[in-house]
């Protein structure tokens, strides 16, 4: 560790693992009420299951986000970080604030904790992924303003590279897009078309600059590959990116009362969206062939590549399948829309995270590398989340097949419920492959104490 104040990183990715455990334990849950409809009812309802999965997934990629920018940005910088305590202060409020949270899902009915926390004042809950009360809400932006603001007096005062800067691009549209959570319009069609300003300009437009500032520096860390090569293929990357994430949005605006022309633009800009995901898979396995040492964190190497691959497979490949109108017209909101979501949140954000925290956290205890014995451990947890994930993908989508057939396609469509017994096969096999994502998850989590000799930090 070269810098002190990179330190404060430990604890914002011990909060994350933590609250992914949680987020695939409600995720097994809500899996398992797909087809026993009465499991913990009445005390876990589907839908607050499903809020609970879906809002760990954000807030433990935020606390991942947050743990990598505090321990790159020294390093990039080449100064400390402009205040260590802002930034543990800072995890303790969103900590809290989010524990609270999802203990009010939990304990108080929705409608009751909407009426608890100022609902009536400003109108913000209700909205899917955008669930928070309004105290949350508030809180997040606080947190997120003095992130931005610990980490932009940090650049300010250090070297500034093009991994730093375009890290702080994306965290700062991350907090700008936030805002409009708070813009709850009573017209549906605005509603949705200011909601995705949320959802698709995070996670298909500024999430992809972290993602790829983060992958950058640990592929500089593990290769030794030239700063100025790396630099350049981020260019070109989040320069697609941003050409085909932010029109590629139109995607969303096919059937929602929008005017017709965005079928054309989210249909063409939106099958661009594999191309950047390509280029970053092309990129990170380049990379590593060209690497000029043999870092002895072969497991963090295995996140980097692997993030590239499940990225644009999740992402790119099943995005494209549903994207262009024509098809989203049958598809739209089912189980292959599903398979998309999971297998592109996991190759893009859950991997890259993990692939932070498996090259970060053994020098935050003071070695290079955990031991051979701990790494081919943390390896065996890849294959096993990374090949469970892309079955419960591939169910999903055997799934979504069957349900376009029978409920959209055929000359006698079936009713939503009659269509869900007949796929219950597929969902049965999608808990069954959940179950072994969280064996590997949890050999993920043991690895780092598996003992052993470490080479320590030189």
């Amino acid at each position: 560790m070269q810098y002190k104040s990179q330190a404060v990183a430990k604890p914002y990715f011990i909060a994350a693992i933590g609250l992914f455990i949680g987020q695939i334990l409600f995720g097994l849950i809500m899996g398992l009420q797909y087809v026993v409809g009465d499991f913990l009812f009445p005390e876990i309802p589907f839908n607050v299951a499903r809020m609970v999965h879906t809002n760990l997934l954000i807030v433990w990629l935020l606390f991942g986000f947050m743990g990598a920018s505090y321990y790159l940005v020294p390093e990039e910088t080449e100064t400390e970080l402009f205040s260590p305590k802002l930034a543990i202060a800072m995890f303790w409020v969103f900590l809290v604030a989010g524990a609270l949270t999802i203990l009010g899902y939990l304990l108080v009915p929705y409608a009751a904790l909407a009426k608890m926390t100022g609902n009536d004042i400003l109108n913000t809950m209700g909205r899917e992924f955008l669930e928070q009360p309004l105290p949350t809400k508030l809180g997040i932006v606080v947190v997120a303003l003095a992130f931005l603001f610990n980490i932009t007096m940090t650049l300010l005062k250090g070297r500034k590279t093009a991994i730093s800067l375009v890290l702080v691009l994306g965290l700062a549209g991350l907090a700008g897009f936030f805002l409009f959570s708070f813009y709850n319009p009573a017209n549906l069609v605005k509603d949705k078309f200011y909601w995705w300003w949320v959802v698709h300009l995070w996670v298909e437009g500024v999430w992809e600059l972290i993602l790829g500032s983060i992958l950058a520096f640990v592929l500089i860390k593990v290769t030794g590959v030239d700063r100025e090569v790396i630099e350049k293929w981020l260019y070109v990357i989040i320069t697609m990116t941003l050409v085909t994430g932010i029109i590629g949005t139109g995607h969303h605006y096919y059937w929602i009362g929008t005017p017709e022309y965005w079928k054309w633009w989210g249909s063409i800009f939106s099958a661009l969206e594999p191309i950047p995901f390509f280029m970053m898979t092309v990129f990170a396995f380049n990379m590593v062939n060209r690497r000029r040492r043999e870092h002895p964190n072969k497991a963090a190497t295995l996140w980097a590549l692997g993030t590239g691959v499940m990225a644009f497979l999740g992402a790119g490949l099943w995005g494209f399948l549903h994207t262009l109108a024509p098809v989203n017209y049958y598809t739209h909101g089912t189980q292959i829309t599903a398979a998309h979501g999971h297998l592109s949140f996991y190759g893009a954000y859950v991997a890259v995270v993990l692939t932070m925290i498996s090259y970060a956290m053994p020098i935050l205890r003071g070695r290079a590398a955990n031991s051979e014995k701990s790494q081919v451990m943390e390896m065996w947890a890849f294959w096993l989340m990374s090949i469970s994930m892309f079955f419960i993908t591939l169910f999903l989508t055997g799934a979504g097949i069957l349900q376009v057939w029978l409920q959209r396609v055929s000359a006698t469509p079936m009713s939503f419920m009659a269509v869900q017994d007949q796929i219950s096969l597929f969902y049965w096999a999608r808990e069954g492959t959940g179950m072994v994502f969280l064996i590997g998850l949890i050999v993920y989590v043991c690895s780092f104490f598996v003992k052993g000799e470490a080479k320590a930090t030189t």
